[in-house]
């Protein structure tokens, strides 16, 4: 079963993934001077909950001292995660908010070099996502063994269907659903691996423990 903080952590990191999806079946198809408006209005909306989507792959690195290779992965995940918030939040500003501004505005030719902008800067922020994908799967991996594996192939297919579907109906609004069941699945693997009191694995695969056992002169072994 469960525990009630593993039920708080998913729905924090599940919040955001399930907000984008639900503005994305509002989404307009394309932006013209009809949509212009509710383009505008619906980016100015997101442009605070884009960022949170990262939340599911710093929260589980929380209050937890890291050395070795476990630091330099959580480092990897952090950076990640800032170029994702960074860059991502720029596509929504430039070709969301800027965009059906001046198309609102009757500005005729800037609609297209600004999304040519954002284009870039989305594909920016969605390398950053990937790489803190991988780096959150690779040290959850070595915290808590194969379980964190399926969380961790969804949200790599998330992230390959982020480089172009951003959260437009319908390919989008199913990305975003994809990192929700991601998250949720590797909060999940990892709260159970927490509760069942799993050992940390070393070097070979083998718990931490009997290595060190392993690793004791004959007549020191502990028996106790």
């Amino acid at each position: 079963m469960t525990s009630l903080p593993a039920l708080r952590t998913t729905a924090l990191v599940t919040l955001a993934p399930l907000l984008l999806a639900a503005a994305g079946a509002t989404h307009p198809a394309h932006l013209t001077a009809a949509t212009a408006g509710h383009w505008t209005a619906l980016h100015i909306a997101l442009l605070p909950v884009f960022p949170f989507l990262a939340l599911g792959l710093v929260l589980p690195l929380r209050g937890r001292p890291f050395r070795g290779i476990d630091g330099v992965l959580a480092l990897l995940a952090w950076a990640g995660s800032l170029c994702y918030s960074a860059y991502y939040a720029g596509l929504d500003a430039v070709a969301g908010i800027s965009a059906g501004v001046v198309v609102d505005h009757g500005v005729h030719g800037a609609a297209g070099r600004l999304f040519a902008t954002g284009d870039e800067l989305g594909r920016a922020g969605v390398h950053g996502l990937t790489l803190a994908v991988l780096a959150t799967s690779a040290l959850l991996w070595r915290r808590h063994g194969v379980r964190v594996l399926p969380g961790a192939l969804v949200l790599l297919a998330a992230c390959w269907s982020f480089w172009d579907s951003h959260i437009f109906w319908p390919r989008g609004v199913l990305t975003m659903l994809g990192f929700a069941s991601g998250f949720a699945l590797l909060t999940v693997a990892s709260s159970a691996s927490e509760e069942i009191g799993s050992p940390v694995l070393g070097r070979g695969g083998r718990p931490q423990h009997q290595r060190r056992q392993e690793q004791q002169p004959c007549g020191e072994a502990d028996y106790g």
